[in-house]
């Protein structure tokens, strides 16, 4: 009930649509990789997904900003179900892809920023190598492209409200790990597969 409600809230809050184009929103094990301007593109993104999918979708988090202060940690642990990941250099105890892979078990889908973090260039920025070793890691696990539009104008950085604007959350055309690809080809595809879901200027 608290998830349904607090999904809602972020639907109508900032008015995102959700535009599924290259595939539909079935319930099988996917990785939903995005462009990232805002601190709500994970929590639009997880409410644009129907409540039986949501229900086993966990959001990648950085744990520096969802473990501060008393309402973003429960939001963090009982409404997103967020996995939350150290942002230093991993290490061999603390390796955030292990952490990830873990956490999909053989039931649960991810939603995962490969920029790394925010961003306010209109292009995303490289992807890190982490979704590249994640489809390797799993073949067997459909990587969804998406593009979240206008959430950067919704909710700057640095702000607390959003502005009253609309946002869309664009799902592509599932992509794998083709065989013998380069980690270079695969993130530059990648990245390519997001960016071609941008709506015409």
């Amino acid at each position: 009930m608290t998830s349904s409600l607090i999904a809602g809230m972020l639907r109508l809050g900032t008015g995102a649509v959700a535009r599924w184009q290259g595939c539909g929103p079935e319930l099988r094990q996917r990785v939903y990789f995005a462009n990232h301007t805002s601190n709500l593109d994970g929590p639009v993104l997880w409410a644009s997904l129907p409540p039986v999918v949501r229900a086993r979708t966990r959001m990648i988090a950085a744990h520096d900003y969802w473990s501060l202060g008393l309402f973003r940690p429960w939001l963090a642990r009982q409404v997103f179900q967020a996995v939350l990941i150290e942002r230093k250099k991993p290490t061999a105890e603390c390796n955030p892809l292990n952490t990830m892979l873990e956490a999909m078990g053989q039931e649960c889908s991810l939603i995962l920023f490969p920029e790394g973090g925010r961003q306010t260039s209109p292009e995303p920025q490289p992807f890190k190598a982490g979704l590249f070793h994640l489809a390797k890691r799993r073949p067997d696990v459909e990587f969804v492209p998406v593009w979240m539009e206008n959430l950067n104008r919704i909710l700057p950085k640095g702000e607390i409200l959003p502005a009253p604007l609309l946002g869309s959350v664009t799902f592509g055309q599932p992509i794998t790990l083709l065989d013998g690809e380069t980690k270079v080809d695969f993130l530059d595809r990648a990245r390519s597969a997001v960016m071609a879901l941008r709506e015409p200027c």
